[in-house]
């Protein structure tokens, strides 16, 4: 089973990464790739790139369909799922229709048939790596995030699921069934724990970690009247 890559490499001018079982090919693209200014490092096999277990924060893998062992769609959904930030490019000289639908929807940036124009190339590579970046950096602010998430306590999840849907502390402290002064110092706990500079902040952060805003029970109007 592939494992999601436990390095972070570097690379200030994007890194490409190419998988083709032929010589020839990989030769001429690692050539091209270089010549705009990128690193280029070249696989014969599926296999022989992820032996490599890296995470580029800046980088795209241009894979063959056609391999020996894993193939480059077989390889894609691979790293799809293991959440390796990598953006990908798939080329092949024996595409049809529902190949190309298959890796689109797998989230390929381009879909491109041999033989290609050159532009068309770099220009998808350049696609791909802005997309990896992005992707990059959303996944290590995540991991950041959940960090600080995991020191709350339960009670201080809970107000912070309920402070982000807007409701004041006398809200929350009516939901909770809890005095509004001890809201008031989980609110504040939550806050710094967070690292948050301000509600906007925190609701951000909250969207960044997949945390539902947690809607209060009975409609905000009751909250402050007391139950008949």
């Amino acid at each position: 089973m592939f494992e999601s890559p436990r390095e972070t490499v570097p690379e200030a001018g994007g890194a490409v990464f190419v998988v083709d079982d032929d010589k020839s090919v990989r030769k001429a693209l690692a050539r091209l790739i270089r010549s705009a200014g990128m690193t280029a490092r070249t696989f014969p096999t599926a296999e022989a790139f992820l032996a490599e277990q890296q995470a580029v924060a800046a980088s795209c893998l241009v894979v063959d369909v056609r391999l020996p062992g894993l193939d480059g769609l077989q390889l894609q959904e691979d790293l799809t799922r293991a959440g390796y930030p990598i953006s990908i490019i798939i080329i092949t000289g024996h595409g049809d229709v529902p190949m190309s639908v298959r890796a689109m929807k797998a989230g390929a940036v381009d879909f491109l048939q041999k033989p290609f124009e050159d532009s068309d190339l770099l220009d998808a590579i350049h696609r791909a790596i802005a997309r990896s970046r992005e992707a990059f950096a959303k996944q290590t602010e995540s991991g950041r995030l959940q960090r600080r998430y995991d020191t709350l306590t339960p009670r201080e999840r809970q107000v912070l699921s309920l402070v982000v849907t807007g409701l004041l502390n006398k809200q929350i402290a009516a939901e909770l069934g809890a005095a509004e002064k001890t809201i008031k110092i989980h609110r504040g706990r939550v806050m710094a724990k967070m690292q948050a500079a301000s509600l906007a902040d925190l609701v951000r952060m909250a969207g960044l970690l997949g945390i539902p805003a947690q809607g209060p029970i009975r409609p905000k109007s009751d909250l402050l009247s007391p139950t008949p």
